[in-house]
């Protein structure tokens, strides 16, 4: 049985002659296409129809040409702050040992543990010299010694505690400039000075220190030794393996 689908038509209603001219003119092919069969059935006027919506296009193509200008643009962090995961050793009251930085060497501790990962810890500061710091848990070593810190209040401390207060810095006019310029060409030592200005720590700040201190030296006193464990800086000496330690 022959296929009831009709074949797609490969052959123009209109052939040409040569190129550009066809057999049929616009007459003949306006009666061949059956056009006044349409346009009587509607009065006279070929029907319209409404142009179907465009759907909406998913992202739009990039330009083809582009500025010779390098166009700075903001990079989209897409990236989900996640919490830094405190180690289990390491719990409120926990001894660390320092292991860089300005206090390496030194025992501290741990109080607790800010929004930004970072662990905040103290000396404290009339037993060793450490104050109220921020330190990261991968330059610290966890000892099985703990101190009572029930009675230090830690809430205040956050990362806004610890930040710089950046000052305002006035602009020198021409004339200003070029004066001082003079002055530091004939008064070398005197320039030196203004240089080196030592920031001056708040006196909120000492009165805090104060406080953590007294309530953590009252639970460091009730322990034989520990005043003393916390005052010794932690050092390798010959024949010592760091591996094979148990702090």
């Amino acid at each position: 049985m022959a296929p009831n689908s009709k074949k797609p038509r490969t052959t123009s209603r209109n052939p040409e002659l040569i190129r550009g001219v066809g057999k049929y003119s616009r007459s003949q092919m306006y009666h061949k296409r059956g056009l006044w069969a349409i346009k009587a059935k509607n009065g006279g006027v070929f029907p319209k129809h409404d142009p179907k919506p465009k759907a909406p296009s998913p992202a739009e193509k990039p330009p083809k040409f582009y500025p010779a200008d390098d166009v700075k643009k903001p990079l989209v962090n897409k990236r989900k702050h996640k919490p830094t995961k405190l180690r289990a050793s390491i719990t409120p009251g926990t001894v660390l040992i320092i292991l860089a930085g300005r206090f390496k060497g030194k025992r501290v501790v741990f109080l607790k543990q800010l929004p930004s990962g970072l662990l905040l810890i103290t000396g404290p500061f009339k037993v060793n010299g450490v104050p109220l710091r921020r330190v990261n848990q991968a330059y610290v070593i966890a000892t099985s010694t703990k101190v009572d810190i029930s009675g230090v209040n830690a809430e205040k401390f956050d990362d806004k505690y610890f930040g710089r207060v950046a000052g305002k810095k006035k602009k020198k006019s021409e004339g200003e400039f070029f004066e001082a310029e003079k002055e530091a060409t004939y008064n070398i030592f005197l320039a030196s000075e203004i240089m080196q200005e030592k920031n001056v720590l708040p006196e909120s700040k000492k009165e805090d220190q104060k406080a953590v201190d007294a309530a953590l030296i009252k639970s460091i006193e009730a322990v034989p030794d520990l005043k003393a464990y916390l005052a010794a800086r932690f050092s390798l000496k010959a024949g010592m393996k760091p591996h094979e330690l148990v702090f």
